[in-house]
């Protein structure tokens, strides 16, 4: 412990981090202290001390992961049991697709898991988080029986993240090889997801509880869903006896990947039409042809990478959301979803006001959520909450 570099922390940092904040910024330590990424280092700031991984690059020089010891292998084997412990809910409701490690939420700040029934997706969001891959496996191992464990790398992105690239590459860390037609279970539902290619390897497992919300809501209804992906919102409308879903985005193949979970499951494809087509455009097209929906749905992808982007963000979500409520029924109801962490709860409950006063409606707010358990936030860490979903009666 004695090698350990010493960094000395300004003391206008000591109150977040006695709560646990995880981050120190690049502009708070020493410009002259330069390691490699992957160096433990020792952190202080007054009576408080802190060990820490370094990144030699990025806005983040180091990530916190304890104030007792440095990190170890049984360490490390803990807060992955640990994390492991926490989704036994999820476990047993029949789920067998769901975040195992989320990074800060779990104190392994930078690294996440993803868990496809026996095959676990690692993906770290720094340099130096390679230096624990070989304690990760083993601890992974340890928890479940495995049949195999891949990896990510989101820092290796230049803007956007690596799982949100068709073309992102995975590599086997141990085991064997994954199924190209692997089926995952959701609440009853079956998922065919792929874990070498797409986005979020075709199921987003954050809208876990919301798309059951969603199911709730959607008996006898028209429903359009808007940036589907491979249409699990859709699923679940279906399920709910919806009248008709129409399901909505520009990605090649998807169609073609939301019929086969529709068959998969035994749903009605006569009940399902999918559209390839932008959803801004084709929303602005049914706003003009007076088309109606009783239910529309809008997840879209992140709008804002960085805080310069927030106010581009914002003025997207007014506008996609102004496009949405022209389409929406009288007494309808609108689902709308955000996962750019740079626009807050509250703020993008603004860009659903605007929207409301731009389109000439009045949304009334019925039901809002963030994050489900397997995504926990801890109160020391507000950046952690990035998933806004809210469902609004249109007046």
């Amino acid at each position: 412990m004695a090698k350990l570099p010493h960094i000395q922390l300004p003391t206008a940092l000591k109150e977040r981090l006695l709560q646990g904040h995880p981050w120190v910024y690049r502009n708070h330590v020493p410009s002259n202290l330069h390691f490699p990424s992957g160096t433990w280092v020792r952190a202080r700031c007054g009576n408080w001390t802190g060990y820490g991984l370094w990144d030699a690059n990025g806005p983040i020089a180091i990530r916190i992961f304890s104030e007792e010891q440095v990190p170890d292998p049984r360490w490390l084997r803990e807060q992955v049991q640990a994390a492991w412990d926490l989704r036994s809910p999820l476990r047993d409701k029949g789920c067998t697709a769901y975040r195992w490690l989320f990074g800060e939420g779990d104190g392994l700040p930078g690294i996440t898991v993803d868990l496809y029934n026996d095959f676990a997706v690692v993906q770290t969001y720094m340099e130096g988080a390679a230096v624990l891959l070989d304690w990760l496996v083993d601890a992974l191992k340890a928890a479940k029986p495995l049949q195999g464990i891949f990896l990510r790398t989101q820092h290796r992105a230049s803007d956007e993240a690596t799982d949100n690239k068709p073309d992102s590459k995975i590599e086997r860390l141990w085991g064997q090889a994954a199924p190209d037609d692997l089926v995952v279970k959701e609440h009853g539902l079956s998922f065919q997801v792929n874990l070498y290619s797409g986005q979020k390897t075709g199921l987003f497992l954050d809208h876990r509880e919301n798309r059951r919300f969603v199911q709730d809501l959607s008996q006898g209804r028209e429903v359009l869903n808007c940036f589907a992906y491979t249409g699990a919102f859709s699923l679940y409308a279906l399920r709910g006896k919806a009248q008709h879903v129409t399901s909505v985005d520009i990605g090649k193949g998807l169609a073609e990947a939301a019929n086969t979970n529709i068959v998969l499951n035994g749903l009605d494809p006569d009940r399902h039409t999918f559209v390839t087509q932008d959803c801004f455009n084709l929303l602005n097209s049914y706003a003009e042809q007076k088309r109606f929906f009783d239910l529309v749905i809008l997840d879209p992808p992140s709008f804002a990478k960085s805080k310069q982007n927030r106010h581009a963000a914002q003025r997207a979500y007014v506008k996609l959301n102004a496009l949405a409520l022209r389409c929406v029924a009288p007494k309808g109801l609108l689902v709308s979803g955000s996962c750019t962490s740079q626009v807050s709860p509250e703020a993008f409950k603004e860009a659903i006001a605007a929207a409301g006063a731009s389109a000439g409606r009045r949304v009334q707010i019925i039901h809002e959520a963030g994050q489900p358990l397997d995504h926990p936030v801890p109160a020391h860490f507000p950046e952690g909450r990035y998933l806004k979903f809210v469902v609004g009666r249109v007046r």
